[in-house]
């Protein structure tokens, strides 16, 4: 009986345990990529309901008491003229609270829109269970409280970053003037695949987000405004919803522009403002 060479034993230890060490790293991000998600994708900021906003624009606060034990926060942000063109549903991102977002409703206000910013569970001054579901729950809410005061063509829809999905769902179900998207993802399965290439992403995920799937049954209007050089959410993830838009429908390249300042492009602002006023 021949023996194997004691070298060539050792080698194929020593490449088993490799193996060994790289499937346990990849199963170990596997595990954390699935347990750890929420942290990964919300990043909430807690607000005591006994607290004041102190916004420099005319606003009012309006608290909605949800299944007798939830609750979401509104802020209604209001233009100088008494008298509306309509309103603006604003979904924000994932950071802190409406109050990280404030900045940005004189874009509307000024345009002489209300701007309705609601908080997710667990944001700012709402609460509730945080799941994919839910965040529709509150959008609908938001959408039937707007439809009591507005008739649906005085109704925009805007979304940004992680609020783009929620948007577009709500568009998808119900009517408005024009639903407008800024810095969107395909869907956020998609977006997962770009950071976690190596992982079965759609498996992984609770959260979904299909925006894909909502536009393409969106009959309003869209927008879609995105930065060049967007590094959260990739152009190129973005770009793949030309796709699903109607021809009408714009996609707006925002030349160098990031994930966060796009507000602050003077082609950002012309093209919102004409939007807004058409």
């Amino acid at each position: 009986m021949i023996s194997e060479n004691p070298v060539r034993q050792s080698g194929k230890r020593k490449w088993l345990r490799w193996m060994n060490i790289v499937l346990a790293v990849y199963l170990s991000g596997g595990v954390a990529v699935f347990f750890f998600q929420d942290r990964i994708l919300f990043h909430p900021e807690k607000r005591d309901r006994k607290t004041s906003y102190n916004f420099t624009i005319p606003f009012k606060e309006v608290n909605v008491a949800l299944d007798g034990k939830d609750n979401l926060n509104i802020i209604r942000f209001l233009p100088p003229d008494s008298l509306p063109k309509g309103v603006v549903l604003y979904f924000h991102g994932n950071k802190k609270n409406i109050a990280w977002y404030a900045a940005n409703a004189p874009l509307f206000t000024k345009n002489g829109y209300e701007v309705w910013m609601e908080d997710y569970p667990g944001y700012g001054k709402s609460t509730g269970n945080l799941t994919e579901s839910k965040l529709y729950d509150y959008a609908m809410q938001l959408y039937l409280m707007a439809r009591s005061k507005y008739d649906a063509d005085r109704i925009v829809l805007y979304g940004k970053s992680l609020g783009t999905g929620i948007a577009s769902w709500l568009a998808a179900k119900k009517s408005c003037r024009q639903l407008i998207l800024e810095s969107p993802y395909y869907s956020m399965t998609s977006l997962a695949a770009h950071y976690f290439p190596i992982y079965p992403v759609s498996k992984l995920l609770k959260y979904k987000f299909p925006s894909h799937e909502y536009l393409s049954v969106v009959n309003a209007p869209v927008t879609i405004f995105h930065g060049s050089s967007d590094r959260v959410i990739p152009y190129s993830n973005a770009s793949q919803l030309k796709e699903v838009l109607k021809p009408t429908d714009k996609f707006i390249t925002i030349l160098n522009g990031g994930h966060n300042d796009l507000p602050q492009s003077p082609d950002f602002i012309k093209s919102l403002d004409s939007l807004l006023n058409h």
